[in-house]
């Protein structure tokens, strides 16, 4: 019996690692693909560790699984035990003042990598040349997703309801502003209101997207309507749109530059500003290449628990 529990603590390591893979892909293949073993080998760590602690860790419905209430709680404790073991090379060289190597995965939309990221990433590229940046470029709910399966490190973006596993801590704030070319007839007036937008057609992001849906409420809100020429994706697509005299357009003024020859009016009785932040899964442990980014964001984050204010990137 003694030699058998000495067995299980010897590898409990790669026990709780199969089991974190496991619960993150929510499938007991794809954990065996992620550490490079086979199906059968992460399924009797499994079986093990739930022997060890004499529990059901998973819902097994064939290829399907789902935690139980008991494998929930040894999700929370383990994981970042886990990732603390897995980054303990990178943490170790960072206590010892070094962050030659590494790297860090982000998840954001097209334009928090187009206009808020580029300064912090040319800054810190500068500081840290040997670690690699990946920019994930993808919408709110696919990286939600590569967040929960540890696919990226955390998420930088817009975010309105946080669910109950993740934490959101805004950080930057853009009003909503309304965009014409030059010398259209909107231009002249000292405050546009709905009414006056209503009869020029807008060019707007598609419509399963947050801007899209955001401007219908508000003009149904107001019980005006409107009418849309183009529906486009990307802000600079849009821009280049409404540049060309073919509608005006809503967004926010992360998008706005002195190049874009555009004239930018402001909508603040009408629409909120946008909030941009960093998105990180509830208990995730962050590489110290993934910390030191974050100190860019905010420099006392770690004495004041991430609270993040609503500055504008350098």
């Amino acid at each position: 019996m003694t030699t058998r529990r000495f067995y299980y603590k010897q590898n409990r390591l790669k026990q709780l690692r199969a089991f974190c893979h496991a619960v993150r892909t929510l499938s007991i293949s794809k954990a065996a693909e992620r550490m490079h073993l086979s199906q059968p080998s992460v399924s009797l760590q499994i079986k093990a560790l739930e022997q060890e602690m004499n529990t059901v860790l998973f819902e097994r419905r064939g290829p399907r699984i789902s935690l139980t209430p008991e494998g929930r709680a040894l999700y929370e404790l383990a994981s970042p035990l886990v990732e603390g073991i897995d980054n303990l090379p990178d943490a170790f060289a960072e206590r010892c003042g070094n962050l030659d190597t590494g790297e860090i995965h982000i998840a954001a939309g097209e334009s928090t990598i187009l206009y808020l990221l580029p300064s912090f990433v040319e800054r810190y590229s500068a500081e840290y040349p040997g670690v690699e940046i990946r920019l994930h470029n993808v919408t709110g709910r696919d990286g939600l997703e590569r967040l929960r399966a540890d696919n990226v490190d955390f998420a930088v973006g817009a975010m309105f309801d946080a669910p109950g596993d993740i934490i959101y801590r805004p950080l930057f704030t853009y009003p909503t502003v309304l965009i014409a070319p030059f010398g259209h007839p909107l231009t002249t007036l000292e405050e546009v209101t709905l009414d006056d937008i209503a009869p020029y057609g807008l060019i707007l992001p598609p419509r399963h997207l947050s801007t899209w849906r955001i401007v219908d409420i508000v003009f149904q809100q107001h019980k005006v309507e409107f009418k849309v020429n183009i529906e486009a994706g990307g802000w600079e697509v849009i821009k280049r749109y409404v540049a060309r005299g073919l509608g005006v357009s809503i967004v926010s003024s992360i998008c706005m530059t002195e190049e874009d020859g555009l004239a930018s009016m402001p909508l603040d009785n009408y629409f909120p500003s946008r909030t941009y932040g960093v998105v990180l899964r509830r208990g995730r442990f962050l590489s110290p290449a993934a910390n030191r980014f974050l100190d860019m964001f905010e420099p006392d984050r770690r004495a004041t628990g991430l609270q993040g204010g609503s500055p504008r990137p350098p």
